[in-house]
């Protein structure tokens, strides 16, 4: 096994701002921001969801966004069905279940 498939990829949280102290975002594709993170390194760039004013379709065209940025788990309060299946398509986790009491930074410290 090469170190490229041991990686477990990098991991995205939802948020509603673009620094770690701001607070988690509970939708998913219409979410503010994305905060993409590198496990190993607890490094963190934000990303602004190229989805969230979409009139329709903001879900898969966010998944997309991960796709295409490295993604491999997703952290959010839910997600809908069609997201969640082009998230699985795109080959990344959902973990749902996170609250928007809860900050970047602290959903962080628990990876």
């Amino acid at each position: 096994m090469t170190e490229e498939t041991k990686k477990p990829g990098k991991i995205a949280i939802t948020s509603m701002g673009n620094a770690a102290s701001s607070n988690v975002d509970e939708q998913f594709g219409r979410c503010k921001y994305f905060a993409i993170v590198v496990p190993e390194t607890k490094e963190v760039e934000f990303f602004e969801n190229p989805a969230c004013n979409l009139d329709g379709g903001a879900g898969p065209k966010a998944a997309e966004f991960l796709i295409k940025n490295g993604v491999k788990i997703v952290m959010t309060g839910k997600v809908g069905d069609k997201a969640e299946i082009a998230l699985k398509k795109g080959g990344i986790e959902v973990k749902s279940g996170l609250k928007n009491t809860e900050t970047v930074s602290e959903v962080i410290s628990r990876i």
